[in-house]
This record gives C-alpha cells, sequence and structure tokens, in this order.
C-alpha cells in the first residue's frame, strides 16, 4: 500500500514554516483505495507570494483544523503503507518535523516519484511535476494545491508502474529516501573523484550548465552535505538537476572565497542567485575637511569613490565605525557617528583628545586617522600575501598594488621570490570590485593568513 501525499506550506523551511493543506491518497498499486484531504490552520500569516501561487489566504485558513487536530488522522491514514511524493524529501521532512513539535516521531518508508521517474524514464528535459506531468500529458487541475498535486502524482505513479522495466520498480522502493537521497544521476565515481581539500566546486547539469558554485576546506563533505542535506524545496530541486561535478583546488581558503566570488560574476549560477548581486552596498570613506582633519564615514558605494572597506549593511558599517574609533582613539565628529558643531560626547568624558574643538591638531590626529584606515582596508597600498598552496611544496599569493587588488598565483617553495616583479610573472590577473576588498580586508584585519611582504 502506498500513501501519496503532497502539502502545501507557509515556505520552504520545514523548522520555520508550517503546513497550510494536505492531501493523501492511499493506493494499492492499482487503484486509490482511500483519501484524505484537510486545509490547515498554520497558527500565522501566508506570506503574500505564497497565496498568490497556491491561492490558499489566511481566511481560507482562520477556520481550518491546526496540525494537532488532525494528525492521528493523518497517522491512520498512512499507516502500514509506504510514503510517495514528488519531491519525497520536501513534503517527509515537514510532516515529520511537525509531528516533532507534537513529542510524537512519525516514520514511513519513502519513495521519491522523481527518483523513480528519473530512473524509469530517463532523458526528460525536466522532472518538475509540473512539466513532467506536461510532457507525459498528464492533466493537473487546480495545480500548487495539495489535491491538484496529489492526484498529478497519483497518476505519474500509475503510468510509472505500467512502464517499470523489470526489477528498477522494486529496487527503488528498497531505497530508504533518508538513507540514500543522492541524484540516481550521480554516481559512486563522481563522488569519489572529489578531493577533501579547500577550493571551489562547481555543480552542473546534464547539459554541463553551471546551477551552483560554493568553496569549502573540504570540497568533498560540502558536495555530499549539498546531496545528502538538502532540506528545501529550492535545495531538493537543485540537487535533483545536478548532472557533473567539477572543482578547482585553491589550498587557500583566501583563495577559495576569492575565486568563488569571481565564478559567480562570471557564470552567474541560478542557484546562487543571492550572491549575483554585489553584497557590499555600504563603505568606508575618508575625506580631508577645511580644518585638514582627516575624517572617515560610512556611505552607498555607488558614488563612485573607492571604499577602503565595504559592509552588508549601514547598521554594520556604523558597528564596524563605532569600533575602529574607540580602538584608535579618534573623534566621533569626525567619523560622522556624533555630529556637532561642538564638542563630542566622547570628549566630555575624555575619551577625546579634542580634535572637534580644535585642542589636538590634524598632524597627530591624522596619523591616528591613517592607522585606522590600515586597519581597515588593506593594511597598506602596496602588499604581497602568502598562503597555502595546492600542495605542500608551493605557496599561493595574492597581490594588492596602489591600493588595488591586482590578482592571485603560485610559487613553488624551493624557488624562492626576490621581488614584486617576479611575483607578477606568476601572476593570474583578477577584478578588484567590493567583494573582493571585503573578503580580503576581513582576512586581513582577522589574522587569517601567513606571511605578508610589504613592497
Amino acid at each position: 500500500m502506498y500513501s501519496i501525499i503532497d502539502i502545501e506550506t507557509t515556505g520552504g523551511n520545514p523548522y520555520r514554516d508550517k503546513i497550510t493543506e494536505i492531501a493523501i491518497f492511499v493506493h494499492d498499486g492499482r487503484k486509490v483505495v482511500k483519501e484524505f484531504h484537510s486545509l490547515i490552520n498554520p497558527e500565522r500569516k501566508i506570506p503574500y507570494f505564497i497565496s498568490r501561487m497556491t491561492g490558499i489566504t489566511d481566511e481560507m485558513v482562520a477556520r481550518a483544523p491546526k496540525f494537532y487536530e488532525i494528525a492521528k488522522s493523518i497517522v491512520e491514514v498512512t499507516e502500514n503503507t509506504i510514503f510517495v511524493a514528488h519531491n519525497a524529501s520536501f513534503d517527509y521532512n515537514f510532516l515529520k518535523t511537525e509531528f516533532k513539535n507534537l513529542g510524537y516521531f512519525y516514520q514511513r518508508e519513502s519513495l521519491c516519484t522523481v527518483k523513480l521517474s528519473r530512473k524509469i524514464i530517463p532523458g526528460k528535459k525536466s522532472y518538475s511535476l509540473g512539466k513532467l506531468c506536461q510532457e507525459l500529458d498528464i492533466q493537473i487541475e487546480d495545480r500548487h494545491r495539495a489535491k491538484g498535486d496529489a492526484m498529478a502524482t497519483v497518476k505519474l505513479f500509475e503510468l510509472l508502474v505500467q512502464q517499470n522495466p523489470t526489477g528498477v520498480f522494486s529496487e527503488t522502493l528498497d531505497m530508504k529516501f533518508n538513507n540514500n537521497p543522492v541524484n540516481p544521476v550521480i554516481t559512486k565515481q563522481m563522488i569519489e573523484q572529489l578531493p577533501s581539500k579547500t577550493g571551489i566546486y562547481y555543480l552542473m547539469d546534464e547539459e554541463g550548465k553551471v546551477l551552483y558554485i560554493g568553496k569549502s576546506k573540504d570540497i568533498k563533505k560540502r558536495v555530499l552535505t549539498h546531496l545528502s542535506g538538502a532540506r528545501t524545496k529550492r535545495a531538493l530541486e537543485m540537487v535533483q538537476k545536478v548532472g557533473g561535478i567539477e572543482f578547482e583546488i585553491t589550498g587557500s581558503e583566501l583563495l577559495a572565497l576569492l575565486r568563488e566570488s569571481e565564478e559567480i560574476k562570471h557564470h552567474q549560477p541560478f542557484y546562487n542567485r543571492s550572491q549575483k548581486r554585489c553584497l557590499f552596498n555600504y563603505g568606508l570613506f575618508s575625506y580631508k575637511d577645511e580644518n585638514g582633519y582627516l575624517c572617515l564615514k560610512v556611505d552607498k558605494t555607488n558614488n563612485g569613490a573607492v571604499s577602503h572597506t565595504s559592509f552588508a549593511s549601514l547598521d554594520k558599517g556604523k558597528e564596524f565605525l563605532f569600533n575602529l574609533t574607540e580602538k584608535f582613539n579618534l573623534c566621533q565628529n569626525l567619523t560622522g557617528l556624533y555630529a556637532t558643531k561642538s564638542a563630542c560626547f566622547q570628549y566630555a568624558i575624555k575619551q577625546c583628545k579634542g580634535a572637534c574643538v580644535g585642542e589636538e591638531g590634524p598632524e597627530s590626529y591624522n596619523t591616528r586617522s591613517q592607522e585606522a584606515i590600515e586597519f581597515a582596508g588593506f593594511m597598506k597600498d602596496n602588499l604581497i600575501v602568502l598562503d597555502h598552496g595546492r600542495t605542500a611544496s608551493e605557496t599561493s599569493f595574492i597581490m594588492i598594488e596602489n591600493g588595488k587588488y591586482m590578482g592571485y598565483g603560485y610559487a613553488q617553495n624551493d624557488h624562492p621570490l626576490a621581488n614584486a616583479d617576479d611575483f607578477k610573472i606568476l601572476l593570474s590577473p583578477a577584478e578588484d570590485n567590493r567583494d573582493t576588498r571585503q573578503i580580503i580586508s576581513g582576512f586581513l584585519r582577522n589574522k587569517r593568513t601567513g606571511k605578508r611582504i610589504v613592497f
């Protein structure tokens, strides 16, 4: 017996979001013998974009039963059945989490019709429910509603049973989803060839298009986490599209971050959506006022000026500037944190030396201000930073020249380099932008790299 199930939810995270609708069709392998359907009051607001997609509104679920009120029915209906769903891990994990919140351990053997479809009818353009049903001429009534999608899954399930080549169906049933959730297109050999080293990796579809780019200190371990630990609908969708995996060993975590950022901007992978944009929209800028004081300020980074470092938000920028002001004993008035025409608050409590009221001259104040700028940014305008190489016999490096990130390279340890020109011969040029500056300055501030050479 099979329980063919579909749920609708308030979002894609089973640990944060809630179920709004469930449909269950109990199938004996030939036909549907029982069904259960209910809206569910999620006890929270349904996001507008979810309501727009599913048609389920707050008003519709206001008087619906809460999950605990129908939990017993779900247990009884699905008892002694195999849990079947399209993207089974998504539906199964939501139900397990809802039951866990009630103190009940819900467990069923699981079968995913996406995985089954890939085995029995390989070579389809897409295995999403909508596109697969369209290609197989299966009509879906009431799309993105639990009952409509569950019934479409029933029809798909019956078609797969009819087309099942000998052994494939029973073999797939024997796989417990949570113990073997890897996309069947991905072979053991593909995983075994991945290194347990620092670098970047590319998850690609079967046509070679890059789906996702990531970085890790252990490439194999991180890729396995993607393939076996997907919990959201978006993550599961990505995993099911994976047809190939490539990697690049960097040795250095700093280089891995820089290469990841560079490659995401180049390939624009769909599943790196949040990283396609420049993430750091505020920067730390410096200027001299009419009295000759070297002032600092946090401002938006789209004004054309080059920032010393950048931040994801104005609040993070101000927090950093507060700490910088305290560390280097700067004036809050001249850092834009306490704008006033008279003395700043720090002067009143004797933590400012009086630049705001002319008691400290520009020369001594600017020395500390410049130290703060160097601490916030690349430290030095002309700098080579050394780090781990791809093997024990080499060293990686990045180069900053005239305050600009120039690129990276690798040098053999038995061929010492005497000056900056020697490093330039081995340099792979790279783009200098806000993201790379933020990555590098963060590493330099936290001393997470090796030897540094000022030239």
